[in-house]
């Protein structure tokens, strides 16, 4: 017996098997069991995900020779027919072969016969907006006015080449994309069907590689067996889509975690000697880090993850700032990897682009805060600090009076007596391990006063948009790391009364612009320039030293 396809085989034949797209099963459902047809239907969506199959099913409720209903009975002549391509009164037309204006004449001369064996005329119009716009014109009337024994189903992935006036006439219905987990549990379904052996980590591979086709699913599938020997193995599955092993791409992010750079290197020339598509690898990369940072941020749904002990151990070990900043150069470098004549060296200086780029922080702590790399970030924050330490004795990581606290920050002297009544905000904010968006909270925010255990500071109400329970949050666990006690921030919204550490620097950058514009203009060989050659400082080009 001739072998049929798995895509053919287990093509749908009614509604109830149909895998996804409720909502438009929905709509066609109740319309058949409530009589409310309309004349003409129009599905769009991408390739793959079951237009034409959903139309061939229409039509054979609309023919079924036990009536018109939502569920054909499938064993008629009419029902045997259409499954097999042959009804008559099902008129099947590829848009794209026949996109002439005569074309689509030829094709409405018969519009006005009743059907030769159903109960209606059905004109399934595949690609529909390949037809010409002359074509579309003959079509507007009859679509418009047809015989009471006529249905026109059309099936487009492109509605927007679509005239309105053709829109206007027509229902409406957009398939979806087929989800991965979806399209994995059809194929094990049809694994077990088919009685193939098969490793449960190849079936996310072809799903992801699918890219929302479930048409594209099953043919990729049909390859894989056959490319397997019968069997479906993950590293055979990874051979045939050309994706690399897994600790490959493990190993380059425990370098970029550990901000290796060597590491890095020779983890790519291990993976260089496979001759993988570098443009698949920043893809796998990018998932690697996508799952990272959902498992730190949103862990609930990662329960049933198959690499779940992996994706815990990666996300143990980087930031989850760093993260979201790896995932976006991953993604803006993926164009690149396209352009570049050598795509092996474009993905090596996308990797270390991640390493240049990466602010001075240490790898994270339990997945959430990240802690302070003290062999970089200490002396950064040291730098920061408004009043230097003695060269004998260790560099404060703030100034000399202390923020509140009643043990005193490691590496510093006790604080003076009542000192930690009255903090200051500045260099502490500069101290904490803070960046991003949480930096920005506490830079903008004035400290007004300690009650017990609570920090209470206030913030502008131009900044109001940027407050969050989460920053807070974030804020408080720096606290608590810096002074090794539980400390509560209160963050009050209204007008300030005294200078936060932004409007500090501000002020600060402002007064340096213009000492620095004023020394300038005070320069003997600037004036002597600009009498000479009847010159001009021109504005906002001078730029105070750091």
């Amino acid at each position: 017996m001739t072998y049929q396809a798995l895509a053919r085989k287990y093509r749908p034949r009614n509604f109830a098997e149909m895998v996804g797209q409720e909502h438009v099963l929905r709509a066609l459902i109740n319309a058949l069991d409530n009589d409310r047809l309309h004349h003409a239907f129009l599905f769009t969506g991408t390739r793959g995900v079951g237009k034409t199959t959903i139309a061939r099913i229409l039509a054979k409720s609309l023919n079924c020779e036990q009536g018109v209903s939502s569920t054909p009975c499938g064993e008629c002549s009419a029902c045997r027919e259409i499954d097999e391509g042959r009804f008559v009164d099902l008129i099947e037309v590829d848009a794209a072969s026949r996109t002439k204006v005569d074309d689509t004449r030829e094709l409405l001369d018969n519009v006005q016969y009743a059907p030769s064996r159903g109960r209606y005329k059905v004109y399934l119009v595949d690609e529909v907006h390949m037809l010409s716009n002359h074509s579309f014109n003959a079509l507007l009337k009859t679509l418009e006015e047809p015989p009471p024994h006529v249905k026109f189903l059309f099936a487009t992935t492109d509605p927007q080449k679509l005239p309105v006036t053709i829109l206007s006439r027509c229902l409406q219905f957009s398939l979806k994309r087929m989800p991965v987990t979806l399209i994995e549990s059809h194929l094990r379904k049809v694994l077990e069907a088919e009685g193939v052996e098969v490793e449960a980590a190849a079936l996310p591979l072809l799903a992801r590689a699918a890219d929302g086709s479930m048409r594209d699913a099953l043919s990729l599938l049909d390859q894989a067996i056959a490319f397997g020997g019968g069997a479906l193995r993950e590293a055979e599955v990874r051979a045939m889509l050309g994706t690399i092993e897994r600790h490959h791409v493990e190993e380059i992010v425990r370098g970029l975690a550990a901000g290796d750079g060597v590491a890095l290197l020779e983890s790519l020339d291990a993976l260089d000697a496979q001759a993988p598509d570098y443009r698949l690898v920043n893809e796998e990369l990018g998932g690697y880090l996508q799952r990272i940072a959902r498992f730190q941020l949103v862990p609930r749904g990662c329960e049933d993850w198959e690499d779940r002990e992996t994706i815990a151990a990666l996300a143990a070990l980087i930031a989850p700032e760093d993260v979201q900043l790896f995932y976006q150069i991953s993604q803006l470098g993926q164009r690149e990897l396209q352009l570049a004549p050598d795509a092996r060296s474009a993905f090596e200086m996308l990797l270390l682009r991640m390493l240049a780029f990466r602010p001075e922080t240490g790898p994270a702590t339990g997945g959430v805060n990240p802690a302070p790399a003290s062999a970089r970030s200490a002396p950064s924050a040291a730098r920061k600090v408004e009043t230097p330490a003695p060269a004998s004795a260790p560099a404060p990581a703030v100034s000399t009076t202390p923020p509140p606290s009643a043990t005193p920050p490691a590496g510093q002297g006790a604080p003076a007596p009542g000192a930690w009544k009255d903090p200051d905000w500045h260099a502490l904010v500069q101290a904490l391990p803070l960046k991003g968006v949480a930096q920005q909270l506490a830079l903008n925010c004035a400290y007004e006063r300690r009650e017990g255990d609570t920090l209470h500071v206030r913030l502008a109400p131009q900044h109001a948009q940027i407050l969050t329970d989460t920053l807070v949050g974030r804020i408080e666990a720096a606290l608590e790391k810096f002074y090794r006690e539980k400390l509560r921030l209160k963050v009050h919204v209204g007008e300030l009364e005294t200078e936060t550490p932004a409007q500090r620097d501000a002020r600060r950058q402002a007064a340096r612009q213009q000492s620095a514009e004023e020394s300038i203009a005070r320069d003997p060989t600037v004036r002597g320039m600009q009498e000479l050659f009847d010159a001009a400082l021109e504005p906002g080009s001078v730029r105070p030293l750091e």
